[in-house]
């Protein structure tokens, strides 16, 4: 029986893993180390700062600016780095602070006597009393209701693509008006695409401005504090204080979590986004079909009525919706036990991250709705790993594993005392 299983092996699953183990708890982590990362089309870059990429150590020991320096690489305030690199960076995080990773993936975990029992994709049987599930974001991805169901080689989420040299010569329209969005467009037609559009619900589209000095005098960060979220007083509580976002009235949680920081562009990507010249603003998909000739027939539909468009691929760059629906891995009889918040029916989270279900513990995009805007970055990964390891030690000195097959706990209180 093991202490505990992190199932997950990006940034949050690798910082819950190094914490356990520098707590003695010798975890066993599972999962491809920062897959969806590795997936990524390169020439990307990431959008947040340098300063708020770290994984999480006890000790703060592999950031990652000392991954950086090891490179050769400068990793400072306004200079972009590359996605690929922050993907080497979490490899080389995982060797040097997460004990023997297990490349497998979990296939299903389950309620048990004790705890739980897990098997993974090559069928090996596993017992743990706690289990830590951060599976990331792409189990969550969202595809617009009229694009589901059409065969990938019309319709794909921006994160399925590792690159997209494939699409040259080709009509490609790319859903969404963020920066996975905007970062596909213009590096499609950087890729030779043969034409490019943008289909967006907003009416604009918006741009980060270039990130103001760090030491700008007292008065003006007073104003306006740098925050790893952004600028702002506001962005300073999303970021430095997901504990006091919990505690907020459910409605204004959810009304926080639906509109902070929404879809915008990165500053240093304006420039190369100006060559893609078709973006329709205020348009949405309202049904999809293939046509005789192979290519897509989209009904876009805006303020002008309904038109038609036909392009041979759409790429929706539109997000991930963290439901329990979408968890896969939970067997159906622990997802249904599990209670919920918010209307995309996320998972409730207690203040050392713990489910309702007793052991079990969530990191990253599933704890945003109780947790803050924070958890849909690699920022939040430092704020829940100290937390979730210290709820993990608490529950199994509670006597986790010693009788019956758990139960979930119920009523309107955080499963986990503040």
């Amino acid at each position: 029986m093991e202490d505990l299983v992190v199932v997950g092996a990006g940034p949050y699953g690798l910082s819950v893993a190094a914490h356990a183990a520098a707590h003695g708890l010798r975890p066993r982590t599972f999962g491809r180390s920062m897959e969806s990362w590795h997936a990524m089309p390169s020439g990307m870059f990431l959008k947040s700062e340098p300063w708020a990429s770290h994984l999480s150590d006890p000790a703060g020991a592999y950031g990652l600016d000392a991954y950086a320096a090891s490179r050769g690489v400068r990793a400072e305030h306004g200079v972009p780095l590359p996605v690929d690199l922050f993907a080497a960076y979490g490899d080389w995080f995982a060797r040097q602070a997460v004990p023997a990773l297990d490349e497998r993936l979990i296939s299903s975990v389950a309620p048990a006597a004790g705890g739980f029992k897990l098997r993974t994709e090559d069928g090996e049987k596993l017992r743990a009393r706690t289990v830590a599930l951060a599976v990331g974001v792409l189990p969550f991805l969202e595809i617009p209701g009229p694009l589901r169901g059409l065969p990938r080689r019309y319709v794909t989420h921006s994160s399925h693509h590792g690159g997209l040299d494939g699409f040259a010569g080709r009509d490609v329209t790319v859903v969404g008006a963020g920066q996975a969005a905007l970062e596909t467009a213009a590096l499609l037609v950087e890729r030779g695409a043969a034409a490019v559009r943008i289909v967006a619900r907003a009416d604009r589209l918006r741009w980060n401005t270039l990130p103001a000095p760090l030491d700008r005098g007292r008065l003006s960060s007073l104003r306006a504090p740098h925050t790893g979220l952004g600028r702002g007083w506001r962005n300073k509580l999303y970021a430095d204080a997901p504990g006091i976002f919990r505690r907020l009235p459910a409605g204004t949680r959810q009304r926080i979590f639906g509109s902070a920081l929404g879809p915008a562009g990165a500053w240093w990507l304006r420039e190369r986004f100006a060559a893609v010249g078709d973006v329709r603003l205020r348009q949405r998909i309202a049904s999809a079909e293939v046509a005789g000739d192979g290519r897509l027939r989209l009904d876009v539909t805006g303020p002008e009525g309904t038109t038609v468009l036909e392009t041979d691929h759409v790429i929706a760059a539109t997000g991930f919706v963290p439901s329990l629906d979408r968890a896969g891995v939970l067997s159906p009889a622990l997802r249904g036990a599990l209670r919920r918040v918010g209307p995309g029916g996320a998972p409730a989270v207690g203040a050392l991250f713990e489910s309702s279900w007793p052991g079990l513990f969530l990191a990253g995009l599933l704890t945003a709705p109780s947790y803050g805007p924070s958890m849909r970055f690699v920022l939040g990964a430092e704020y829940t790993a100290g937390r979730l390891v210290k709820g993990v030690r608490q529950r199994l000195r509670s006597g986790a594993g010693s009788g019956a097959v758990g139960r979930p706990r119920t009523g309107g209180k955080a499963p986990v005392p503040v």
